[in-house]
């Protein structure tokens, strides 16, 4: 994979660095009766003039179809930094893609229903929160270079807090549901009700 086009053009390139990139989305048959096939993400590539713009068929054959999608633009953020370092610190760091399928009565009678990517994102905040909105996302592999350059970000604005310690819980003051102090007791009540 060649090394993604950084965008510098603008006067907050310093304050909101970008990479250029498209995706890959792919239709493949499954040994399914009721749904003969399904979409997902193949990959993300640096930004090509060949790309063009919008939804292109890449291949076609009896067992899948590849479809470009480009060109989407992945900012890095201050605000995010800890996404950003929460991803370049796992195993294996990541591009996350949402992506949704065409709303049916949006595709014209006899044509496939189209799955189109709608954000790419490094940030593992991202995802979590497009999860939570119960979105479809997916990732793939990130290369060195795009590893590389987003963890110089986190370097240069993320600063890990310190951990507080946390009192036990075994130590904190009872209240009741109103905020008042409470009281256990491991006496029995007396009186009142009982029949003997």
């Amino acid at each position: 994979m060649s090394t993604p086009e950084v965008t510098d053009a603008s006067p907050l390139a310093s304050a909101r660095p970008s990479i250029d990139v498209a995706v890959v989305m792919r239709r493949e048959r499954i040994d399914n009766r009721w749904q003969p096939w399904r979409w997902v993400l193949h990959e993300v590539l640096p930004p090509s003039p060949h790309h063009g713009e919008g939804a292109r068929l890449l291949l076609k054959d009896d067992r899948e179809e590849r479809w470009l999608h480009a060109p989407f633009v992945v900012e890095l953020f201050r605000d995010d930094a800890e996404g950003y370092y929460l991803n370049g610190t796992t195993p294996a760091p990541c591009w996350f893609v949402l992506w949704r399928m065409d709303e049916p009565e949006s595709v014209p009678e006899g044509q496939a229903l189209m799955a189109r990517p709608v954000a790419v994102s490094l940030s593992y905040h991202d995802a979590g929160r497009w999860l939570d909105a119960q979105e479809t996302v997916e990732q793939v592999p990130a290369p060195q270079e795009v590893i590389d350059w987003m963890m110089d970000f986190v370097a240069r604005h993320y600063v890990i807090e310190p951990k507080r310690r946390k009192r036990p819980e075994s130590f904190r003051t009872l209240t009741d549901r109103f905020g008042n102090p409470a009281s256990v007791t491991t006496e029995k009540k007396r009186g009142g009700g009982e029949h003997g």
